[in-house]
């Protein structure tokens, strides 16, 4: 494959879609509340549509990894990759039927917020808030990496300047236009982006010879490979360690900060419940199309018969689709920069959104609770500030995977499952197991971070590990002499010498791992089922050893019943025992106003984590009794009584005049400490 140089339309699409991205930033900058309190610039205010938020929540997770790393990862391994994105679809259903209900009336705008609520720990919402920013972080520098590489490999522009350009127009329109902007920017990208995908699937279908001579190729030389059921740990991808990972990382998707900020954006849990209804297909077509763009690539090569890898044509599976844009679209002007447009929207979008997150968080999490009372304007000065900084870290990340080695999907998925399997169980630890208490929780998620980081090591410093080989490639009986795509030597040299997937022959003798390389040989997938069950397990554990949390000290607004919610069908008399004494009627708090579950659905119940309860453990006709301290329709009626009548509050009433002044700050735009 030669270099080849942009044309003029190729610049003007490309240029184009960067000046619209940064205008919709500075449109909602000078417009609205022009992004002067916390509650605009973070959550915008609380009042976004439901359609343009889903669509803003699947491209923020389908970025230049979806479009490079899943057709890399279907060319050379084969389509059983899908299976893992019907078991995300899957755990986004079940977000939508349990989740949304529990978060949305909290009215939070970090995550870990929960975790504080439900554990009473500020210390484990700061511990799961540093590994949660760690994850965002590493997952925006893959997603700077991806289109970098792409507009290396077909132009040869230089891949820093790609990284800066990403990262620089991001960075202004997110810190001064807010979630707002995130969202609207999202929206443009998601456009520019399809209009990408599809070029490129119906160009590529027609040049092979159409749908079915396409699929029959890719059947012929083993790209079908549906189903593999084996149950050997060290095989890299069966229907079984696809399907159950995927189900972790989707459950874990419900509290991604980027998730909860988005469910929080929406006026109602009816809004929010929609957000996710659409985002679940959303997911599943977008990743099919990436998969469908991986079987074209393979017919097409086998067409044309010239493997780009085997060939050492590209130096880079993830370079597979650029190299094939390059190839079919040489005669017509504006087609490649139609591509690689498309590919810096979805990267801008999920970088966007990750580092309006990480601001959400620095701020609700880290400066909040630990400065004085400071004024809207200084509050939204800082969560800018934190933007730009992230995204200066991000950068650097982004230099760091430039020498890792195989597809971005793999790479993806290593940290991903490394890092969210401890973290989806200590968020399942505080939905459904009501017993375990903060010592638990924290020894859970240390435990969990540093079993699965050991074993994460030891599979890439290991030299003795048992790789599975990757499917034969395509003939190279048709290829003629041909320049390396890169014309950078360090890249030449650096930045694919780690690249372990370049050439299959190195696969083809092995020998048996020995010792602990049996357990650094499991497949990558399964790090995140790992961290999961250790978590469980050694929270439940640690929570018996140290006290754990009776009946009465629960609050069933933070919980989930297991038994409720799966065994619904079974008796009354059946399910009892097995709730343990624990309440978990979250609706039993407003007894004494009589809401009912319509009123919550219907978002009439807006300060739902501001009110303190005690729950008592004696049963009553349906197991538990729960006695309402506050029941009160307005934050304001709690403050002044907590101030009036000291002898009213509670103990548990601290987080409950936190939330208050929480609830004050993003009313009112006047510095804090006048307002309260």
């Amino acid at each position: 494959m030669k270099v080849q140089n942009f044309g003029v339309a190729d610049y003007i699409v490309f240029v184009l879609t960067i000046i619209v991205s940064l205008a919709i930033g500075i449109y909602y900058a000078l417009s609205g509340g022009r992004q002067k309190t916390t509650s605009e610039f973070l959550v915008g205010n609380r009042k976004m549509s439901f359609l343009p938020v889903a669509i803003s929540l699947v491209v923020s997770f389908e970025s230049s990894i979806m479009m490079l790393g899943t057709p890399a990862e279907i060319y050379q391994n084969g389509i059983q990759w899908f299976w893992a994105d019907i078991g995300f679809f899957c755990a986004n259903v079940f977000s939508v039927h349990f989740m949304v209900p529990l978060l949305h009336p909290l009215r939070i705008t970090s995550a870990n917020e929960y975790l504080e609520l439900r554990f009473k720990s500020h210390a484990l919402r700061l511990l799961a808030t540093s590994i949660g920013m760690l994850d965002y972080v590493m997952y925006m520098g893959i997603v700077l990496f991806g289109p970098a590489l792409a507009l290396e490999a077909v132009t040869g522009f230089p891949m820093p300047y790609s990284i800066l350009i990403v990262a620089v127009a991001s960075v202004i329109y997110t810190s001064i236009g807010g979630l707002k902007a995130v969202i609207w920017t999202d929206v443009f990208q998601f456009a520019v982006m399809f209009t990408g995908i599809f070029a490129v699937i119906i160009k590529g279908t027609i040049h092979v010879g159409g749908i079915s001579k396409t699929w029959n190729i890719a059947n012929e030389n083993g790209r079908l490979n549906w189903f593999n059921f084996e149950f050997d740990p060290r095989t890299r991808h069966t229907f079984w360690n696809l399907f159950g990972s995927s189900l972790i990382r989707g459950l874990l998707f419900s509290f991604n900060q980027s998730s909860v900020q988005r469910i929080s954006s929406t006026p109602t849990v009816s809004a929010a419940k929609k957000v996710m209804y659409l985002s679940a297909p959303g997911f599943v077509i977008t990743i099919f199309m990436g998969v469908v763009e991986g079987i074209i690539a393979y017919s097409y090569y086998h067409t044309i018969r010239c493997d780009p890898l085997e060939s050492k044509g590209i130096r880079n599976s993830n370079q597979i689709i650029p190299a094939m844009i390059m190839s079919m679209f040489e005669d017509i002007p504006g087609m490649p920069g139609l591509f690689i447009a498309s590919l810096f929207s979805a990267s801008l979008s999920t970088l966007s959104s990750g580092l309006s997150s990480i601001s959400a968080q620095m701020w609700q999490d880290f400066v909040r609770p630990h400065t004085k009372p400071m004024s809207e304007f200084r509050a939204t000065l800082i969560a800018k500030l934190t933007v730009v900084v992230f995204g200066c870290i991000a950068v650097a990340v982004a230099f760091l995977v430039s020498t890792f080695g195989g597809t971005l999907i793999q790479i993806t998925g290593t940290i991903n499952y490394a890092i969210g399997g401890p973290l989806l169980g200590l968020y399942f630890l505080g939905c459904f197991c009501p017993w375990v208490n903060s010592k638990g929780a924290i020894f859970s998620c240390v435990s969990g971070m540093a079993i699965v980081g050991w074993i994460a090591a030891g599979m890439t410093v290991s030299k003795g590990i048992k790789k599975t080989p990757p499917l034969p490639p395509a003939s190279t009986d048709m290829c003629f002499q041909s320049s390396v795509v890169n014309s950078s030597e360090w890249m030449t040299t650096s930045m694919f010498s780690a690249n372990v997937t370049t050439d299959p022959s190195v696969f083809v003798k092995h020998m048996e791992p020995q010792g602990l390389d049996q357990l650094y040989s499991i497949s990558y997938t399964l790090l995140g089922v790992i961290g999961f069950l250790n978590s469980v397990i050694t929270g439940t554990i640690a929570s018996f050893l140290t006290g754990r949390t009776k009946p009465e000290e629960s609050d069933p607004r933070y919980l989930i019943s297991l038994s409720d919610e799966f065994l619904f069908f079974l008796p009354e008399w059946f399910r009892k025992p097995l709730r343990f004494g624990y309440n978990y009627d979250r609706m039993m708090v407003y007894k004494e106003k009589e809401f009912s579950e319509i009123d919550l659905k219907q978002g009439k119940i807006r300060n739902f984590a501001n009110v303190s309860i005690v729950v008592s453990s004696e049963e009553n006709h349906k197991g538990i009794n729960s006695v309402g301290e506050f029941i009160v329709d307005e934050p304001e009626d709690l403050l002044l009584r907590s101030q009036n009548d000291g002898n009213n509050v509670s103990p548990s009433s601290a987080p409950l005049l936190q939330g208050v002044e929480s609830m004050h700050e993003e009313q009112e735009t006047t510095d804090r400490a006048g307002t309260l």
